[in-house]
């Protein structure tokens, strides 16, 4: 609920201006971030825009993605996959300072090729700026607010 102020100056302000609504504060854990009003700007991935697996599919494999915050903001990341079962990310989130880099393991383990559809598997890293003074620690919060987030999809490639 708003408060009103009443101005009394004779009949120099006609209604509706008579009455001023006054709005109380935002809660104090109501922080507007301008940090987070931005849009994320880039980030690289070595080895382009998709991971490639070759056969044999028996044993685990992995590869490496070294990813680089290439804005002038601190940002936090995190990694997503369709297929929890076959495909790992480690680590799967963190902060990276501009330009600053980190080095991904994407791994996956063995599976019956051919037998099972692999034909939308991919990884998505999502990226945000960090809220202005915030620890150097991951918060999965950033991505829930209203900052922007940015994405970039890295489809899963299998060679036989």
């Amino acid at each position: 609920p708003s408060l009103l102020l009443g101005i009394s100056n004779g009949n120099r302000f006609p209604p509706p201006y008579k009455n001023i609504p006054i709005l109380p504060h935002p809660p104090h854990n109501q922080v507007v971030d301008m940090a987070q009003s931005f849009p994320p700007g880039d980030i690289a991935s070595q080895h382009g825009t998709k991971i490639v697996f070759n056969a044999p599919y028996d044993d685990k494999h992995t590869y490496h993605i070294k990813v680089t915050n290439s804005s002038a903001r601190r940002i936090g990341w995190a990694f997503k996959t369709t297929n929890m079962k076959r495909l790992g990310v480690d680590p799967g989130s963190g902060v990276l300072d501009p330009k600053e880099n980190a080095l991904i393991a994407v791994s996956c383990d063995a599976f019956a090729y051919g037998q099972e559809d692999t034909n939308n598997d991919r990884v998505t890293i999502e990226w945000t700026n960090t809220p202005d003074g915030a620890a150097k620690q991951f918060r999965r919060e950033w991505f829930q607010g209203d900052g922007m987030v940015r994405r970039k999809n890295l489809p899963i490639e299998y060679n036989p």
